[in-house]
């Protein structure tokens, strides 16, 4: 498949929009053991909690909030030992599970602004882009699609390039890209944003802003017996 892309913007942001809302913050009050957190406005609940979380050490804060948010994905031992490594490293960036770098990542986010900073500071680039394709074929743009296309204007020490050269050729499956991508938004007209970690893509590794690109869509071969 043949694309032509333009790169409009990249953008900076520590905060991911949707990440929380006032029933998690209510939620995560009552284990927090805040009193009458009921009659509390709605425009309090926020700062009740982080108030809340103060009273507890950082990494017992970090056991609560991953319990909340994982409890389903992670053993209590791997919810322990995030609580503690998160305080000093970007779990978000580097825990083995791609699919979990989100969810890790707005857990860092609650418990950064809430203790103004203790954790790591964590960061996530929001891309604009136009992708359209170059011969008007019918397409239904996803996340594997987009992220395959967008590197033909990255460079060549970018660390997608560098470990997942097979995937994003074709020549491998490409589940990665579900987690890599965190956020894709057609925006209408060919125009999209996408949202993904630092870890993957930097302002700084892209070389080129318009582009054409050929994608390749991993197929099995039906001739294996």
């Amino acid at each position: 498949m043949q694309f032509i892309v333009k790169i409009k913007n990249v953008k900076n942001t520590d905060e991911l929009e949707g990440a929380w809302n006032l029933d998690n913050f209510k939620d995560l009050l009552s284990r927090f053991d805040v009193p009458d957190a009921d009659t509390l406005e709605d425009n309090e609940v926020k700062e009740f909690l982080f108030m809340a979380i103060n009273e507890f050490e950082p990494r017992e804060a970090a056991r609560e909030v991953l319990s909340y948010k994982l409890s389903n994905e992670l053993t209590e031992g791997q919810i322990d030992n995030l609580s503690h490594e998160m305080l000093e490293q970007k779990m978000a960036e580097k825990y083995t599970e791609i699919d979990l770098h989100k969810p890790l990542f707005e857990v860092n986010q609650l418990l950064y602004k809430a203790y103004n900073g203790k954790f790591p500071h964590i960061q996530v680039n929001v891309i604009d882009f136009e992708m359209k394709s170059k011969n008007n074929t019918d397409f239904e743009i996803n996340k594997e699609l987009a992220l395959k296309a967008l590197v033909h204007g990255l460079s060549d020490n970018n660390l997608l390039l560098r470990l997942l050269g097979d995937q994003l050729e074709g020549k491998l499956p490409f589940p990665e890209a579900e987690g890599i991508v965190w956020v894709l938004k057609d925006k209408g007209s060919n125009q999209y944003e996408m949202i993904t970690s630092e870890k993957w893509l930097t302002k700084d590794e892209i070389e080129k802003t318009e582009f054409e690109c050929d994608v390749e869509i991993y197929e099995e071969d039906g001739d294996e017996s």
